[in-house]
């Protein structure tokens, strides 16, 4: 087994529980203002939209997804995740998380993409195709074109993947935040 697919396996079991401890050093470090929280919105409600939007197409493992955000990027979930959090670095006013997160992103989630196009490459036969048209993570302007059916947002997908949690945390991510800006600022 190569060092790279190594990594690779080692990287999608520990980025969620990196994330936590990620939180927890966020918090410390931050050094959030009004304005810096309310300059964050701008990344952070489009990462959220964008993020619920693509859990309303997604069949995870039974079908390649091809419309609606996925028609633009092939990973909808990551750039909306990625939005989130480089707007909360944005929120805590400091650099060095911007840093640090900028990093974590690159060791975990740039391994674990191309971990998953492995398995997807492997899985569906038309993903070649697809990944000569849709970009890996910046989207393109238009949809690409695809022979499949257009598809539609279902909101009983939106739910089994359970994406309100997102809102949920992020809701919980700036109410911690407020409250290190009254109650323990320096």
């Amino acid at each position: 087994m190569s060092e790279r697919t190594r990594w690779q396996r080692v990287a999608r079991r520990i980025r969620v529980p990196l994330g936590f401890v990620f939180a927890a050093v966020f918090l410390w470090l931050a050094r959030p203002t009004w304005h810096t929280m309310l300059a964050s919105l701008v990344l952070v409600v489009p990462g959220l939209w964008l993020r619920g939007y693509a859990a309303g197409y997604v069949r995870k493992n039974a079908e390649l997804t091809r419309t609606g955000p996925y028609a633009h990027t092939r990973n909808p979930l990551y750039l909306g995740s990625m939005m989130i959090a480089f707007g909360f670095a944005a929120a805590a006013g400091s650099w060095i998380i911007f840093v640090a997160l900028a990093a974590l992103f690159l060791a975990i989630y740039l391994p674990t993409i191309r971990s998953e196009e492995e398995f997807l490459r492997g899985r569906f036969a038309g993903f070649d195709e697809y990944a000569a048209k849709v970009p890996r993570l910046l989207p393109r302007l238009t949809a690409a074109p695809t022979t499949e059916a257009a598809g539609r947002f279902s909101r009983e997908l939106y739910l089994h993947h359970r994406e309100y949690n997102a809102f949920m945390g992020a809701i919980a991510i700036y109410g911690a935040l407020a409250a290190r800006l009254l109650f323990f600022s320096r």
